[in-house]
């Protein structure tokens, strides 16, 4: 038997895209729903006056497309 420790890559998601893979990526890594992810993220770009927004925006450009 063979066990890899491979360390799971944080890239954006091209089979759970809905504007850039963001979200999809971050719950591909976190092995969660990308729906709640999304909702998540609406809620706290709203709550955090558009700070949440900026960082996935960040993330959009810094992270890299599988």
């Amino acid at each position: 038997m063979t066990y890899t420790n491979a360390p799971k890559e944080f890239v954006r998601s091209d089979s759970q895209k809905m504007i850039a893979g963001v979200c999809g990526g971050v719950a591909e890594y976190f092995e969660i729903d990308p729906n709640l992810v999304r909702v998540l993220t609406v809620i706290g770009a709203f709550v955090s006056a558009g700070t949440v927004a900026l960082v996935y925006l960040a993330a959009w450009m810094l992270m890299p497309q599988r």
